[in-house]
């Protein structure tokens, strides 16, 4: 059995069709979305709407932690929109999901970064894209377990949850052998970007249920360039399958 796995696929439809190739499934971790590149600040939503400037500029308001600085911009740009600036972002992210969603290779097993819009998923499913969040599925005779979303920040992302709700979701995924979630573990080494010069939220109930269960893998992404891309806790290796935009090949799993 071979899987590929990917994550933080932020608006990369070609990669993305390739993804499965020579795979019997794919797993996507989330973050099909793309707001704002912080290589290319002409890519995303923003500055789609507002200018590469001004992406430039915001980026570096939150490079630079000035994260007060950051929203009140923010707010000033959205309120120069005609209309409800919901429905401009709306409009983007619905055709960001037709074209991803139309590439997504088959079979497929998906769950939610923390910049993603489930209330839209069920508009682009098709036959054998399976959304699962807080739920299982066997493959190959083993127990995948799938976990969704992200914690609370102060990047205020789309879809951030509670840390009850969060650890309710690993909690409903029980013992399985390989554990796929969106955020890592709380290991402040896998937390680490190196780029960014920050430490990303990581989910303490995911580490407690690694050293509780001990399941073969934990899978995740959202850290683009970690300090550490893997670490052993016990018998489970644990690996970010990578920042799908910026490397464009998959993480295998084969048994």
């Amino acid at each position: 059995m071979r899987v590929h796995v990917v994550s933080d696929v932020h608006g990369s439809v070609e990669a993305l069709a390739r993804a499965g190739d020579g795979a019997d499934a794919l797993i996507c971790l989330g973050d099909l979305i793309l707001f704002i590149d912080y290589d290319d600040h002409a890519q995303g939503i923003f500055p789609e709407l507002f200018g590469a400037d001004q992406a430039e500029r915001f980026i570096a308001l939150r490079t630079a932690k000035r994260f007060d600085e950051a929203r009140a911009m923010s707010a000033r740009l959205w309120a120069s929109l005609e209309g409800d600036p919901r429905e401009h972002i709306e409009r983007i992210v619905r055709r960001q999901y037709e074209s991803l969603f139309a590439a997504m290779p088959t079979p497929a097993y998906l769950t939610y970064g923390n910049v993603d819009l489930p209330r839209l998923w069920g508009d682009y499913l098709r036959p054998g894209l399976h959304v699962l969040d807080g739920q299982t599925v066997e493959l190959g005779g083993l127990r995948f377990g799938f976990v969704g979303g992200g914690l609370r920040t102060q990047y205020r992302t789309p879809y951030e949850i509670g840390d009850e709700e969060f650890a309710a979701k690993v909690e409903a995924v029980g013992e399985v052998d390989v554990l796929c979630c969106h955020i890592p573990p709380a290991v402040p080494e896998l937390l680490y970007d190196v780029v960014a010069r920050r430490y990303e939220r990581g989910s303490e109930a995911t580490l407690a249920a690694i050293r509780r269960t001990q399941p073969r893998y934990a899978l995740f992404g959202h850290v683009h360039q970690p300090l550490h891309a893997r670490t052993r806790i016990g018998r489970t290796e644990c690996v970010n399958v990578g920042h799908f935009r910026g490397k464009g090949v998959p993480y295998v799993l084969q048994w």
